[in-house]
């Protein structure tokens, strides 16, 4: 990832509702949500929701999609990792210890997968 892509995209988190739409999109999957459903969980009206995703549309953390009368929103996953691989690069300094808490939150987080014994 491109320092400006993620200047772009942090900017883009960097708003309270913004990253609470973002982190919504994450927890909704590959299925995503439609705009209207984010707006009532939210609670935020519909215009101001809107230039919200504009916003994380534009730093290509999210993508919309249209189906009938409806846009789906979904969260670009690939772009989320890149960011965060951005963010790590170097982030030890060749003592991966540093890093061994990171590790672990990764590991403990909602989308790693369990498997039964």
């Amino acid at each position: 990832m491109e320092l400006k892509n993620a200047v772009a995209a942090l900017s883009a988190l960097a708003h309270e509702g913004r990253l609470a739409a973002f982190r919504l999109l994450i927890q909704a999957g590959k299925d995503g949500m439609p705009a209207g459903e984010i707006a009532r969980q939210l609670e935020v009206p519909p215009n101001t929701l809107s230039a919200s995703l504009n916003i994380l549309s534009n730093a290509d953390l999210i993508e919309g999609k249209r189906q009938g009368r409806s846009i789906i929103y979904t969260a670009r996953y690939e772009e989320m990792t890149e960011l965060l691989e951005f963010l790590m690069h170097d982030c030890c300094g060749g003592r991966p210890e540093i890093c061994a808490s990171l590790a672990d939150i990764v590991l403990r987080s909602h989308c790693s997968v369990e498997t039964s014994i």
